[in-house]
């Protein structure tokens, strides 16, 4: 048992070229990579849309004096719900991350998603518009931005729409047989 420390190394290494500086990696992820072609694709291209309107939606709601209308609270809750949840989709795209978290359906988690975001982007759309009234009460400037954000509601919604439209197809697989899935796979 004397020979036990003279045996035993503590040396402790790293991996080949790990740095530690400067590295893009997770552990369990290995190194993040961006996808040019995410943005170039129709997802790519409808959730930067759906970005830039939904934030100018939340934003057009936001600089008004909405806490006395109720109807615009809900227009807020799906303005930046759907942007929020959109941020983290369209980083996980652009990161390449639903290659490495495969065990995740995504082409399904984004049909129940856009799904969803279309049904409650059309009742926060018809409710910002039914709530869009011209009132002698607080800055007149409210009207205009309140039917800019009903204008934007919309793109927004009909941005969605395309988007699970889009998503089912892929889901589905329309467009491409056993074979050449496999391949690109």
């Amino acid at each position: 048992m004397s020979e036990f420390p003279a045996k035993v190394s503590t040396q402790t290494s790293t991996a080949a070229g790990a740095s530690g500086r400067g590295s893009a990696s997770i552990p369990g992820l290995g190194s993040l990579a961006l996808d040019p072609r995410f943005l170039r694709s129709f997802l790519g291209l409808l959730m930067a849309a759906e970005l830039a309107f939904g934030l100018l939606v939340w934003a057009l709601i936001a600089s008004t004096a909405y806490q006395n209308i109720p109807a615009f609270g809900w227009v807020m809750f799906v303005a930046i719900f759907f942007w929020l949840v959109t941020v983290i989709l369209f980083v996980t795209y652009l990161l390449q991350l639903q290659m490495k978290l495969y065990m995740i359906p995504w082409p399904l988690v984004l049909v129940i998603f856009n799904a969803a975001a279309t049904v409650l982007y059309v009742t926060a759309f018809i409710t910002c518009s039914a709530a869009v009234q011209p009132s002698s009460v607080g800055n007149p400037g409210d009207y205009n931005k309140r039917a800019a954000a009903s204008f934007f509601a919309c793109i927004v919604m009909i941005a969605y729409g395309a988007s699970a439209f889009l998503s089912f197809q892929e889901w589905k697989g329309f467009g491409s047989n056993a074979a050449t899935s496999q391949v690109t796979n």
